[in-house]
């Protein structure tokens, strides 16, 4: 907290420093009761009639009466990573997209409009790196229009947590109704002690899913757009010609009986990076070390195409997964979240 020359608390943040990651302390209970306080770190995405809202790492918003302030003061981003690749966050949101590309897309400005029959939000959703180039209520009323002639719900997707990040966006999309439907965190570390975990030999790597890969992969439906997405994609310009675009593999650990795999894995390398997916394992084969197994596999191979650095995305209550990624040394880097156009019946309804 800022504290003066004659050793007193001050607030030294204004509605000036909306936008700017702050921290803040504020009295809670009666005086007579004794005084308490509470804590805050984040981004400041409002300071409207005496009440701050900041956004905190994960995403959610917390709401301060100014007059409840004892102290703020504007703080740097937060602090890089002591261990693994460090990375910024418009840097890894690139990445990230190039592993899931849509089936179309289209430039608004330094937003991509991306869409793929339906298939994932992800490649369902705009990606707002930068400026639409236009207000920001234009910019919707481009991405919702873009969307209905889909056939598709309008979905943004942003993110909290890092340096670059769009703490701002998703605030002023609550503002105007956009509903989150989804937080998940995008998690980073070193490949090779990837590698290093476990025995691969017995797993099977191929460049393209076949029909016992797609057995036993969880997400069903999505017929020939999800192929493409999972394949890869469509490539950018020069991309085809050149081939210079990301490398995807895809493993599996054969069943016994012939069946779907006992466990199976998505990677794709994309120079200095490689991103993992798609990792699901038989449930009656769980807790025998199989995704692990898979892991290694992607990554043996990710480390010879060169890359040295690895990343995933993971659910908040997906535990299981978390211990696993936990344990193999990634830890979160952001969260990323996907807000959908409000609907015409409720068009001011807040998430």
């Amino acid at each position: 907290m800022e504290i003066s020359a004659a050793g007193r608390l001050e607030v030294r943040i204004t509605a000036a420093d909306v936008g700017k990651r702050v921290s803040v302390r504020c009295l809670i209970g009666a005086a007579s009761t004794g005084d308490k306080f509470t804590d805050t770190v984040g981004v400041l995405t409002s300071w409207d009639d005496g009440v701050l809202v900041i956004t905190r790492k994960g995403g959610d918003s917390v709401r301060v009466v100014a007059s409840s302030l004892v102290a703020g003061k504007v703080v740097p981003a937060a602090p890089a990573r002591r261990r693994g690749p460090a990375a910024s966050y418009p840097e890894l949101a690139r990445v990230a997209a190039r592993a899931w590309r849509p089936v179309e897309s289209e430039p608004l400005g330094d937003w991509e409009l991306r869409a793929a029959a339906g298939f994932t939000r992800r490649a369902n959703s705009v990606l707002p790196l930068g400026d639409p180039g236009m207000p920001l209520d234009a910019a919707l009323d481009v991405v919702r229009d873009w969307y209905g002639r889909r056939g598709l719900p309008a979905y943004v997707q942003t993110a909290t947590g890092a340096e670059g990040a769009q703490e701002l966006l998703g605030a002023r999309l609550e503002e105007r109704g956009w509903v989150r439907e989804v937080t998940a965190e995008l998690w980073i570390g070193a490949l090779a002690p990837v590698a290093d975990r476990a025995d691969a030999a017995r797993v099977v790597l191929a460049r393209e899913a076949d029909e016992a890969w797609l057995a036993r992969y969880g997400r069903k439906g999505g017929g020939e757009a999800a192929m493409k997405v999972l394949a890869g994609g469509s490539p950018r310009s020069g991309e085809a010609e050149s081939g210079a675009g990301p490398s995807v593999w895809f493993a599996s650990v054969p069943a016994s009986d012939g069946g779907p795999p006992a466990a199976i894995g998505r990677c794709v390398v994309d120079g200095r990076w490689a991103g993992f997916a798609a990792v699901e394992v038989d449930p009656a084969r769980r807790r025998e070390g199989l995704a692990t197994t898979v892991m290694a596999a992607l990554a043996g191979r990710a480390l010879a195409e060169g890359a040295s650095a690895a990343w995933l995305q993971v659910e908040e209550e997906n535990t299981g997964a978390r211990a696993l990624y936990a344990g193999t040394g990634f830890a979160a880097h952001h969260a990323y979240h996907h807000y959908r156009e409000p609907s015409p019946a409720s068009p001011t309804e807040a998430s």
